[in-house]
């Protein structure tokens, strides 16, 4: 058992995608459905599936390949259990000069930094993902 399931989350995402594997299963939570959302949204992975089974069920993530490399170069953990890091909306970095997202939680949802900094609100920053 993990203490950090979002770390686990996404290093499940970054070993897959360096394997060259197509998809990645790991237990389900409502925080990794959310995440696997914006990531999706944002075109980092081509979907994700939930099946039931034992306890909370299982998350898989079909990961997005563009000429044969994953599309994710980078993924980095940002706010962690024993280090959280809460940002106000001014405050929220624009990750590889845009060119990244930044993903952080907000008393509206999980979302991406660009659309909480347009909402005008903060929250705890996830992660960043380029």
């Amino acid at each position: 058992m993990t203490n950090d399931p979002i770390s686990d989350f996404l290093t499940r995402i970054r070993n897959a995608g360096a394997a060259g594997h197509p998809t990645t299963s790991m237990p389900n939570s409502k925080q990794k459905v959310e995440l696997a959302r914006v990531l999706q949204e944002a075109g980092y992975i081509d979907g994700f599936a939930l099946s039931d089974g034992l306890g909370a069920g299982t998350l898989t993530v079909k990961l997005r390949y563009s000429g044969g490399k994953h599309v994710i170069t980078g993924i980095r953990r940002e706010s962690r259990p024993g280090q959280r890091r809460y940002l106000a909306a001014g405050d929220i970095p624009k990750v590889l000069n845009g060119l990244g997202i930044a993903v952080v939680t907000t008393s509206k949802g999980v979302m991406t930094g660009r659309a909480a900094s347009s909402e005008g609100i903060g929250g705890e920053y996830i992660c960043s993902v380029w």
